[in-house]
């Protein structure tokens, strides 16, 4: 069954120049990183350092877009960043990009080349749909501190992704909670790449047609679908 993905009205007007592109996978292999994933993410940093030509990942237009997207629901881009400007960030330091498992490195390596967030949600463990909202505080989202599993909450007004148990992503695409990510139990997967103007709607969907050809790379019969591009207009 397919999932349903809505963008409320208040973030359409926060912004309009938002699109997302989904790519839906289902029989999906996951497991620990490959020789092969951890080549694709070396191959993205190249392609993102030379997307840069020098700049800071934060002068980048897109990414400077999403640093005023930030701004306007109240979070401090400097301190929490979209999620591909911090793997750019991380990318261009000595630390380098992470190897997590072999799905997550799959699309952090397009998150990186294109710079274009992009997350990946384990399509079973997601309850009823996926909604784009601004939280009202009272939301759950379920993370670990310390090794122990806490609740937060979102400031009112936040901008997040959530289903039917909670938050599933605080900050639009800033932090992802644990419930949902993608684990080597993983076998159906929702990968959303999310863009904003100026960044061409083309690119997006290139961007996202790659991961889908990785996807069916990585894991042979799996059936993948690209879902989109779903504008805020």
């Amino acid at each position: 069954m397919t999932l349903t993905l809505t963008v409320s009205d208040e973030v359409r007007a926060l912004a309009p120049g938002f699109t997302h592109v989904a790519v839906e996978a289902h029989g999906l292999v996951n497991g620990p990183s490959t020789e092969a994933g951890s080549a694709l993410l070396d191959d993205a940093a190249r392609r993102m350092a030379a997307r840069l030509d020098g700049r800071a990942p934060h002068e980048d237009p897109h990414m400077a877009a999403w640093r005023e997207t930030y701004t306007a629901f109240g979070a401090k881009p400097s301190r929490t960043r979209n999620s591909a400007e911090a793997l750019a960030r991380r990318a261009l330091s000595g630390a380098g990009l992470p190897r997590v498992n072999a799905l997550v490195d799959l699309y952090n390596a397009i998150s990186v080349a294109h710079l274009i967030p992009v997350g990946g949600e384990d399509m079973d463990l997601i309850q009823g749909g996926m909604r784009l909202v601004r939280a009202g505080g009272e939301e759950d989202f379920v993370t670990v501190a310390g090794g122990e599993e806490v609740v937060e909450h979102p400031e009112p007004g936040e901008v997040v992704w959530c289903d039917g148990a909670g938050v599933t992503c605080r900050r639009w695409n800033w932090r992802q909670g644990p419930r949902t990510r993608l684990t080597d139990r993983t076998a159906s997967g929702l990968f959303l790449l999310e863009s904003l103007a100026p960044m061409p709607v083309a690119d997006v969907v290139r961007a996202a047609g790659e991961l889908a050809e990785l996807l069916e790379k990585s894991s042979p019969g799996a059936r993948v679908t690209v879902r989109g591009p779903k504008s805020a207009a």
